[in-house]
């Protein structure tokens, strides 16, 4: 798109060199036509409104500060007249004043005993100085703080200008000349620059052109009258040559004489009106030109009005399509902050979750540390029960053996005593 806009600004001014060579000879077009002033108004940027967020955050910014210069220029007039603005000012600004007088006041007096004392203690007094500059500092930016809160003592302050001194007033001008410096160049692009130079330089060289032609023009016609003066006097002369000779002639060489003033009178007056005839033509030359240039000037206007509206209505589009980005990116920032939210809450939830997780995690470490202990000590009493209950059998069995074996006994003795008795018996 800039390189269309270069084309279309560039090729005017390649066709209008072209018509406009010969302009040294006084038969053709200028290059260029002259800007008038309203044209150069209407090319300023500073007439044009600030389009841009940044820049008129940027012009905001340095009002302010301006407005601060201004209000803090006229602190220590403020001070010397406390009786004056003391119903305007308030008890807490009274007091600021008075604190930022006595730190002032203590600044002063540290300032000329450090002059006065001597250098042994001179890194002592520069860090007390530090530390006051600092507090003598915020002290400033509090009282412009309760200045700039109170409106209607801020536009009384406006009429009390007369009192702020020459350099803060050489400052605050400088200062604003700085922000009206910043604004041309925050208001004017790179591609605007560069055309107005260009222009600039145009303009320059037609104006030089014009004024080449117009010196030959001039020179031209200076030649012709001083010819038409030179021929003049020549001829008076002659006729004054010929008043002489009459005067010594008779009375009746006066026909001759008066013929001769007539021829001479004649050719006087042709050559008169001939050379008014030449600067006759010389002015309408000098009129076509300057219709051709206010010809050109039109037509430059317009065509400079057709650029300009080119211009604007991009830069119409451009902002539209800024305002729908903005929109776009309104809507997914809208999004995105909805999304980090579910996000948010539902991490803070896993967080919770993580917590309880952990806590039930140790509570069943410790009820399986818990269960294990209680099923070592089942296994171990089962262990001993089962080694018990093997024992028991065991020595039941024992007994059991130990009971059959005696009663076998028993029964073998008393077979053997009723053998024994059987014998005996027999």
């Amino acid at each position: 798109m800039a390189t269309g806009d270069s084309a279309v600004l560039q090729g005017p001014s390649q066709d209008v060199k072209q018509r406009n060579k010969p302009l040294v000879k006084g038969t053709a077009t200028p290059e260029k036509a002259m800007i008038t002033l309203d044209a150069m108004k209407m090319l300023d940027p500073r007439r044009l409104k600030p389009d841009s967020i940044e820049t008129e955050r940027i012009i905001t910014v340095l009002d302010e500060t301006i407005a601060k210069l201004e209000l803090s220029s006229l602190i220590p007039h403020i001070i010397d007249s406390l009786d004056r603005f003391a119903d305007m000012l308030g008890p807490e600004i009274t007091n600021s004043l008075i604190k930022h007088q006595k730190l002032s006041n203590e600044m002063e007096h540290l300032l000329a005993s450090s002059e006065e004392g001597d250098t042994m203690r001179a890194e002592e007094q520069q860090g007390c100085l530090c530390l006051l500059e600092q507090r003598l500092k915020c002290s400033v930016r509090n009282v412009l703080r309760l200045l700039l809160a109170n409106t209607s003592l801020c536009q009384a302050l406006k009429y009390e200008a007369w009192a702020r001194e020459s350099p803060a007033e050489v400052f605050i001008k400088a200062f604003g000349e700085f922000r009206n410096f910043m604004l041309e160049r925050l208001l004017t692009s790179p591609m605007e620059e560069e055309e107005k130079i260009q222009l600039m330089e145009d303009i320059s060289l037609q104006i030089k052109k014009n004024t080449e032609a117009i010196t030959v023009l001039q020179a031209e016609l200076a030649a012709a009258i001083q010819t038409q003066e030179e021929e003049i006097h020549k001829k008076d002369n002659v006729i004054k040559a010929l008043k002489t000779s009459m005067q010594d002639l008779t009375k009746d060489c006066k026909a001759g004489i008066q013929q001769i003033k007539q021829e001479g009178e004649k050719q006087r007056k042709e050559e008169l009106q001939a050379s008014q005839a030449r600067c006759a033509g010389l002015q309408q030359d000098i009129q076509q030109l300057g219709a051709q240039l206010n010809a050109l000037v039109l037509e430059h206007r317009a065509s400079e009005l057709a650029l300009r509206k080119r211009k604007c209505r991009l830069e119409m589009e451009i902002v539209n399509w800024i305002q729908k980005y903005d929109t776009d990116m309104g809507e997914k920032q809208a999004e995105y902050e909805e999304v980090h939210a579910a996000y948010a809450e539902e991490k803070a939830q896993l967080s919770l979750l993580m917590e309880k997780h952990a806590v039930l995690l140790q509570e069943y470490s410790q009820i399986e540390e818990e269960h294990r202990i209680c099923q070592n000590k089942k296994e171990q009493a089962l262990k001993e029960l089962t080694t018990m209950t093997l024992a028991a059998i065991r020595i039941q069995a024992f007994w059991r053996g130990y009971l059959v074996r005696s009663l076998f006994k028993s029964k073998r003795k008393k077979k053997k005593k009723k053998g024994k008795s059987k014998k005996t018996k027999k």
